[in-house]
């Protein structure tokens, strides 16, 4: 079974970046599973922002908004996943998946690789929403908390920071 290390924080919070620089820090065969579907603008100027952060990088980038666990990666190889709310999204609103097969299918990929960055967004409230929107925000606060259980460490970004939450980078990379 591979390690798990989660990046948490808002948007805009260096998350994305931050994961990277992990990756980076690495050996071996380095994946990225891109899982937004561009439905905007906005989605596809995030696309292309990270496209250009990662092109130093050697990843091999896995579009997977959905089935991450049958992702093409190898035993060995390094895997970041950004990100874990669009998977959630994808799922719950195109596919009538929810928090446990969503999870589910995380750690079907983490058992197929060596290491699992997994980036998500954290500190979404449900109050003020209901229908559809609460129930993907309960479902995505849920599922943080499982990955959080199983991660080997947790790093929450907070304005651009890395704060540690859980274990010892160092000891797992």
């Amino acid at each position: 079974m591979g390690t798990l290390i989660m990046i948490s924080g808002a948007n805009g919070s260096g998350k994305s970046r931050y994961a990277e620089r992990i990756v980076a820090r690495t050996t071996g065969e380095r994946y990225y599973i891109a899982t937004m579907r561009p439905c905007s603008e906005e989605n596809l100027q995030r696309i292309e922002k990270h496209r250009e952060q990662r092109k130093d990088l050697q990843f091999t980038t896995l579009e997977c908004p959905y089935q991450v666990g049958a992702a093409a990666v190898e035993r060995d190889g390094v895997v970041l996943l950004e990100d874990v709310s669009n998977l959630l999204a994808n799922a719950m609103f195109e596919r009538g998946g929810d928090e446990a097969s969503v999870y589910a299918d995380i750690e079907v990929l983490c058992s197929r690789c060596r290491l699992l960055v997994a980036v998500t967004i954290t500190g979404l409230r449900a109050d003020g929403y209901d229908g559809e929107t609460a129930a993907y925000i309960r479902a995505l606060n849920g599922l943080n908390q499982r990955l959080y259980d199983r991660a080997a460490a947790a790093v929450a970004m907070k304005d651009g920071a890395p704060f540690a939450e859980k274990g010892d980078l160092d000891e797992i990379i």
